[in-house]
């Protein structure tokens, strides 16, 4: 791997950084929020930003980036397939347990649904989330789906989940300053109490979180290498699909360059023959 310590650097700072903001969510909601609970009281909302965190953005960063983790690389794609699927999967269960708290507290206190901003886009993202896990699921792990539909469904399906991720990370950080202004009364939010400080640190320690995860996502040179995607599924009728994911895109220049060794070696070939003849000419 090209930069390998750099890649380490980043890792581990976002593997610190992303735990970290776990933490510090559960020491806001047992320090300043009262604590967890299923009761349709406080203590069931305060599961919302705690799965949020831990689940929709914590765990969905880890499944973005499992493919491009050089121990990986020895293993066979399909299982690096399910790693990644059952990641996600993971982070789409907690994401609707955390939603599911909200509307019951709601309910219970008869406070309107669905009227923020906040609300309108964290549902947004949890849909295109499904519908990106089900396509996830039916098209690049299930063996039914053609190498060619996969080929031109990767670039949409790499794109889509960066997107929803980076609007996850804006929706959180929209929600835990929604929370703060309706929650803090006596000091206000605007007078900086300890909690409102304290809170606005995890909203960095997202944006932070997120920033690496998108840097490592990003970088073509950190891909994993087509030549170690020899152990993948093979679609039903199909051809084996050798390189999918990140071959995909140096599919291109990998030909180029098998063009270029064919014209090398015919090249080669015929000056061979021109040195022969030479020499029977001369004999």
């Amino acid at each position: 791997m090209e930069d390998y310590g750099r890649f380490l650097a980043l890792l581990v700072s976002a593997l610190l950084v992303g735990f970290v903001s776990v933490i510090f969510s559960l020491v806001w909601v047992f320090h300043y929020r009262e604590g967890l609970s299923w009761d349709g009281g406080p203590r069931e909302f305060n599961w919302h930003p705690v799965l949020v965190i831990t689940g929709f953005v914590f765990i969905q960063g880890i499944a973005i980036i499992v493919y491009r983790l050089p121990w990986t690389w020895n293993c066979s794609k399909l299982l690096m397939k399910f790693i990644h699927a059952g990641l996600n999967t993971i982070a789409m269960i907690l994401a609707i347990v955390s939603m599911v708290a909200v509307f019951e507290y709601h309910n219970a206190r008869n406070i309107p649904n669905m009227y923020s901003l906040h609300s309108w886009i964290g549902l947004t993202a949890v849909i295109f989330y499904s519908l990106q896990l089900f396509l996830g699921f039916a098209v690049f792990l299930l063996p039914f789906a053609p190498v060619p539909l996969r080929a031109a469904l990767m670039p949409i399906h790499v794109y889509s989940g960066l997107t929803v991720f980076a609007t996850v990370i804006a929706t959180a950080l929209m929600g835990i300053t929604e929370k703060l202004i309706f929650s803090l009364k006596n000091p206000a939010y605007s007078a900086s109490p300890p909690e409102a400080t304290f809170v606005n640190c995890i909203g960095l320690l997202l944006v932070i979180f997120g920033a690496l995860i998108l840097w490592m996502a990003s970088r073509s040179h950190w891909k994993r290498p087509p030549e170690e995607n020899a152990k993948v599924l093979r679609p039903i009728g199909g051809t084996p699909e050798g390189t999918e994911a990140e071959s995909t895109m140096t599919d291109g220049s990998n030909a180029d360059k098998s063009d270029l060794r064919i014209s090398s070696e015919a090249a080669r070939k015929q000056n061979l023959k021109l040195d022969e003849a030479g020499q029977r000419s001369t004999m």
